[in-house]
């Protein structure tokens, strides 16, 4: 009785399994004309093993000599400003020795036309300036600029005073000996002391005079002395009228070389000492 029990579980069991079994095999099965399908290789078409460079060298043992590369800095960008250059303010010509000519509308005064002249001094400084070289035919040591004012009453004295006064003697004056003309200071450079007349271009000093044979009349060696210290007296009293202020060796110790003529006027009219 259990034996046949038994066997009739194991029946069920049998067609249970049967049952639930797939109705296709999980077998794998061979197919026909089916070909795999080639995938894309993703292998670089460049090999990756390092490989000589120019100029690279190998070395004993099988290492590697390679050269540095030098960088090359890239090419710096180019900046354009402006399509439009302005165009420079023309400067004017300097003028030189060549440029002399008439100037202060009188033929006999010689040189250059300068213009403002400023100066670093408060109260210096000379509005429409000249460079004087010579004074009716006589020539100055150095080139003095000033005034057209003082440039005609120099030339006023040269051609009354100065030449009555020496006449002929060693063939008449042919060069002026110029001390100072226009120079930014105070007078005899004395600190505190007012602007001098040279720092507004209205004076000049004169220390010798040379004539034409050679000879020379000095200021400071013949003042007071012959012929040619009486030559020098009359020389300082002529100019006396053309200019305002006329100082010689016998006003102060700063003129015992040379004569001092300015235009500034007085009250009382010229001051001649």
């Amino acid at each position: 009785m259990q034996l046949r029990a038994g066997l009739l579980a194991l029946l069920f069991i049998a067609t249970e399994v049967t049952a639930n079994a797939p109705h296709i095999s999980v077998r794998p099965v061979a197919r026909v004309d089916v070909y795999p399908v080639a995938l894309p290789s993703f292998a670089p078409r460049t090999s990756l093993r390092p490989m000589l460079r120019p100029g690279s060298a190998r070395l004993p043992g099988g290492a590697i000599h390679i050269t540095p590369v030098t960088r090359v800095a890239s090419p710096q960008p180019t900046v354009i400003t402006s399509a439009i250059t302005p165009t420079p303010k023309p400067q004017p010509a300097r003028k030189t020795r060549a440029d002399v000519g008439r100037i202060c509308r009188d033929r006999d005064l010689q040189g250059i036309e300068v213009g403002r002249v400023p100066g670093k001094l408060n109260g210096c400084g000379v509005r429409d300036a000249v460079r004087l070289y010579s004074v009716s035919g006589i020539a100055l040591s150095s080139p003095a600029v000033m005034e057209c004012e003082t440039a005609k009453a120099l030339k006023s004295w040269v051609d009354r005073g100065m030449s009555r006064a020496v006449r002929n003697k060693g063939g008449g004056v042919v060069k002026l000996q110029v001390a100072a003309g226009y120079s930014c200071r105070t007078r005899n450079s004395r600190p505190g002391a007012k602007i001098s007349e040279h720092g507004k271009g209205r004076a000049i000093d004169i220390s010798a005079f040379h004539l034409k044979n050679g000879d020379k009349i000095s200021v400071l060696k013949d003042w007071g002395r012959g012929k040619n210290g009486r030559i020098l007296r009359k020389m300082h009293k002529s100019a006396c009228g053309p200019f305002g202020t006329v100082l010689g060796p016998e006003s102060d110790r700063y003129h015992k070389d040379h004569f001092h003529f300015d235009i500034a006027r007085h009250r009382g009219g010229s001051y001649c000492r």
